[in-house]
């Protein structure tokens, strides 16, 4: 079952590339990566860490992790 983040700051949000959940850019608890000059955000440091070893497949959509 997925369980979404609540965004109580009403501020922007993005889409965390490994698991597809709302993240809240002004604090997001994965923290962030740049790849390619874009700024990716993450639900938490496992997404993160995940990212970084293979963006490309997550970026594609070969890879995803269902929360």
């Amino acid at each position: 079952m997925r369980i979404p983040l609540i965004n109580r700051g009403g501020g922007e949000t993005a889409v965390d590339p490994v698991c597809h959940m709302d993240v809240d850019k002004s604090k997001p608890n994965g923290g962030t990566f740049v790849y390619q000059e874009e700024t990716y955000y993450f639900c938490g440091p496992g997404c993160n860490r995940a990212f970084e070893k293979e963006p490309d497949a997550y970026l594609s959509g070969e890879k995803k992790i269902d929360m």
